[in-house]
This record gives C-alpha cells, sequence and structure tokens, in this order.
C-alpha cells in the first residue's frame, strides 16, 4: 500500500508506526467523504461518551428536541411583540439615564406598524407577523430579554454558548453531550444556513472542549438538491455489498488492533463512524431530500431559504435530530441590523421568517411533535426605541441600533405555557421593567425542559468544572406549562 501523502510504501498489517490508521480508513472508504462527514458523525457515541448522563435526563423532560430559528441581526421587539404607544408621543425627544452610547439620532423613534390583540388570549401582535399572530395561542413571548453587550460578536456568542468570548461549546453540543442521541443513522446536532456569510461562524456552533462528536454538522441549504446539502454521500464507485464487505475487512483489522490497545477510545470512534456513514447513506438521502412534500405544505412554508431550511428542519426532527439551528442569513451576513431603511426592510424580513416560522410550528403540532419540540424565535438582541440616524436626515432613512437592555424572544411547544407573555419593559421599550430574564436563565430552562439540570450538567476542563451557564441561571417556571 502506497502512502498517497509520502509515497513510501506501507504494510496495512504490520504495526508500524509509520503506519496511519486514519489515512487507511480515509483510502479504504473514501465515498464516504471523511473530511465532510466528521462533523456530520457528531452524536453516534453520544450516550457512550458520557456515561454519568447515558441519556437519561435528570428531570422529568418536557422536550426530546430543540429548533432554533435565529434571525441574524436581532429583529426590534418595538415593531413585533412589544407595542409602545407612549412612542408616539415622545417622538423627536432624546432618550435619558444611561446608554451604552450616546444617541446621535433624531431621538425617539414609534413604530409605523400597527398591534392588535390575537387568539384567545388577546396577545398583542404587530400587523408584520399576520402567521405567528394566527398560533400565538400555542406560543409565550418573553418580552423581557436582556443580554450583557449591544455589538454582534459577544451577544451572538452569549446567545450560542454562554459566554461572550469564545470559544466554549455552543448550547446544542451540551443538550447532546447531557442526553445523547436520539438516532443511530443521522448527527444529533445539524444547523441549517443558506450561505456562509454569518458573523462569528463555527464558533456558534462549537463542541469547543466536549468530546468532538458532538460538534454541528453544518449544512449549507443555498442549494437543496441532496448530493449538495452533504458532500461525498454516495460512494460513486461502489455499491452498499462491497462497502459492507470493505467494512467488515476494516472492523477485523480494527478490532485486532484495538485488542492490544485496551482503552483506546479513539479507534473505537473510528470504527463507529465508518458504520454510521454507512448507515446514512440510506437515511440522510431521505431525511434531507424535502422533494416528495405536498406541494400545499411547500408553499405554507414559502419559497426561500429560510423557508426551505425550516421545512427540512421538520423533516430532521422527525427522524430524531436532537437540535436544529436555522439562521437567517443570506447576501447579508445580519439581515436583521436594520440600522437604515428601517420601515421598509423590516417587514419584508417579516414576511419571510412569520410565514416560516408559523407554517414549523403549525406543521408540528399537526403530527403531534410540538408537544415534545421547543422552537425558538429570535435574534442575539433587540433594536433601540430611538433613530439612529441623524435628526436632519430623510425619515425614510432613517433605521434602529443595538439594543441589549430589553428585547423579545418567542417560544413555542415543549412544554411551554402557549397564550403568554412574561415579563415587561418601560413605556418606551428601553429598559426591563418586571421580571427580568437574561441569556443565562434563557438557556437554564431549555435545558429544563430537556430535562437537564443546568446545575449539574458538567464537564471537567482545565483543572475545573465548566457549564453552559457558568455560575448564573434561574429556571423560568412561569412560562412553563
Amino acid at each position: 500500500m502506497i502512502d498517497i501523502e509520502t509515497g513510501s510504501r506501507e504494510n496495512p498489517l504490520s504495526g508500524s508506526d509509520n503506519f496511519s490508521r486514519r489515512r487507511m480508513l480515509q483510502r479504504t472508504a473514501a465515498g464516504f467523504g471523511m473530511a465532510a462527514l466528521g462533523g456530520l458523525l457528531a452524536g453516534e457515541k453520544a450516550t457512550a461518551a458520557n456515561p454519568a448522563t447515558a441519556g437519561r435526563p435528570n428531570i422529568v423532560p418536557r422536550a426530546k428536541r430543540v429548533i432554533f430559528l435565529f434571525l441574524n441581526g436581532g429583529p426590534s421587539h418595538i415593531d413585533t411583540f412589544d407595542p409602545k404607544p407612549a412612542l408616539a408621543r415622545l417622538e423627536g425627544t432624546q432618550p435619558s439615564g444611561r446608554l451604552y452610547k450616546p444617541s446621535k439620532g433624531s431621538g425617539f423613534f414609534p413604530s409605523p406598524f400597527s398591534f392588535r390583540q390575537c387568539g384567545r388570549s388577546g396577545l398583542p401582535v404587530s400587523e408584520t407577523l399576520p402567521g405567528l399572530s394566527r398560533i400565538i395561542d400555542d406560543c409565550c413571548v418573553i418580552r423581557s430579554m436582556h443580554t450583557d453587550v449591544p455589538n454582534h460578536e459577544p451577544a451572538l456568542l452569549q446567545m450560542h454558548t454562554g459566554n461572550i468570548q469564545p470559544v466554549r461549546p455552543s448550547i446544542g453540543s451540551w443538550a447532546l453531550y447531557g442526553l445523547g442521541t436520539l438516532n443511530r443513522n443521522l448527527p444529533g446536532y445539524v444547523v441549517l444556513r443558506p450561505s456562509p456569510n454569518i458573523v462569528v461562524g463555527p464558533a456558534l456552533w462549537s463542541s469547543s472542549f466536549l468530546p468532538a462528536q458532538f460538534q454541528a454538522t453544518s449544512v449549507m441549504t443555498e442549494d437543496m438538491e441532496v448530493e449538495k446539502l452533504i458532500a461525498n454521500v454516495r460512494n460513486p464507485r461502489y455499491g452498499l455489498g462491497q462497502q459492507r464487505s470493505q467494512l467488515d475487512l476494516l472492523r477485523d483489522l480494527n478490532r485486532f488492533h484495538a485488542d492490544s490497545r485496551p482503552g483506546e477510545k479513539d479507534l473505537e470512534a473510528q470504527i463507529q463512524s465508518m458504520e454510521t456513514a454507512y448507515r446514512m447513506q440510506i437515511e440522510a438521502t431521505d431525511a434531507f431530500d424535502i422533494s416528495g412534500e405536498p406541494d400545499y405544505l411547500k408553499e405554507s412554508y414559502g419559497d426561500t431559504a429560510f423557508a426551505r431550511s425550516c421545512l427540512l428542519a421538520r423533516r430532521l426532527v422527525e427522524r430524531g435530530v436532537r437540535f436544529v439551528t436555522v439562521y437567517y442569513t443570506g447576501k447579508s451576513n445580519q439581515p436583521w441590523d436594520t440600522h437604515s431603511h428601517h420601515n421598509s426592510q423590516h417587514p419584508k424580513l417579516c414576511a419571510d421568517a412569520d410565514k416560516a416560522g408559523a407554517a414549523l410550528i403549525a406543521d408540528l403540532k399537526s403530527r403531534g411533535l410540538l408537544e415534545d419540540t421547543l422552537v425558538l424565535w429570535g435574534g442575539e438582541f433587540g433594536r433601540t426605541p430611538y433613530a439612529e440616524q441623524d435628526r436632519n436626515s430623510n425619515k425614510d432613512k432613517t433605521g434602529r441600533d443595538h439594543h441589549h437592555t430589553a428585547f423579545s424572544m418567542l417560544l413555542a411547544g415543549g412544554g411551554i405555557r402557549g397564550g403568554t407573555y412574561y415579563g415587561k419593559t418601560d413605556e418606551t421599550g428601553m429598559e426591563v421593567s418586571e421580571n427580568p430574564v437574561h441569556v443565562h436563565d434563557l438557556h437554564a430552562t431549555i435545558l429544563h425542559l430537556l430535562g437537564i439540570d443546568h446545575e449539574e450538567l458538567t464537564y471537567r476542563y482545565s483543572g475545573r468544572d465548566f457549564r453552559l451557564t457558568d455560575v448564573h441561571g434561574n429556571v423560568v417556571n412561569d412560562i412553563i406549562a
């Protein structure tokens, strides 16, 4: 056998230190696309790698799986779920008190959109969200969210990992580490994104110091053709029978090798990874193929990259994927970052995210999946209640800046008390005035709904125990049904 990297000859049965078992695996089953499948195989060894939990929650779980519809850039709470009529009266006056940075705009900026009471619960929802308004009785909106910093990078990191600095494990990796996988043939944690343009990027879904099998699988959804979604999922040279024979030979060789090296976990992980890759050729090609969904259902989601990703997210959780994050990006890496032209951009963004998000929740409910699937809809922070542009600028061009001291997050399913709002902001939407919910509290609540005590889910690294919520976090029990 010739090493393709060095050109030297190797004996696959020798114990030579020059022989690389990893390269042998890569060559013998090259059709599996080892590099591409490195993250895709996450979750196969989840329960075995964490025997302390072994996939058994320590709290009665309300949710088995999570879908996070993440609106990159931060949607405005003032224009979605938190109406502030006082802004009309205060329009043109400057905000007072301590601001993260001085206002340079023309003062308070009332929402141009009307609100109406929706559902049996009568919760106020903006006219820009007609889809969510129809299913609001299945949802809870936390109006008192807050985070530490109004800059995208640290806020994104905190929402995903609980820390404003890289690199810590993401919440999806923590969930997979704590509970294990729900399936044998698909990854346990999947990230769907229509483009590579995401601020911060892979650090948002990293497993960091957690074992590598808890790393998310990142899938580009701009082109929904299965072979484009999952590179090298099909072997171009060998059928399933021939590949099975290869894997059986590899298994025997690896077992012979492993018998003389007890306790070597990396080799066992490689063996299981190849087995999973083999099984995925059938399972993944079905799971990632939305073409067979009925036309009426695809139309209910919409024909956009985000909409198709939401439909794919439903197919994945339906087949046992534990945690799915769907990012709202495109040509802009932060579409919801409406620093200018807010009045025209916000309704366009809502038209897409509202329709797809509402269709996903309704679709899950119709299949009996919403009861134990937690859906989140929101971003890393909100937008300012005051204008960002200079007071002399064209009003149509004005926008809203980043706002971290008060914003909203919608949740549905998974044990959430539907038809409720939680928390309040002051009359201008500047600050939380009742029942504040920090990102740490949100994370603690998500883990609680999954059946995990956030204070007990720890991993020892670099001499101390780490957890998603660090030394913070309180479960928001009032939003749990």
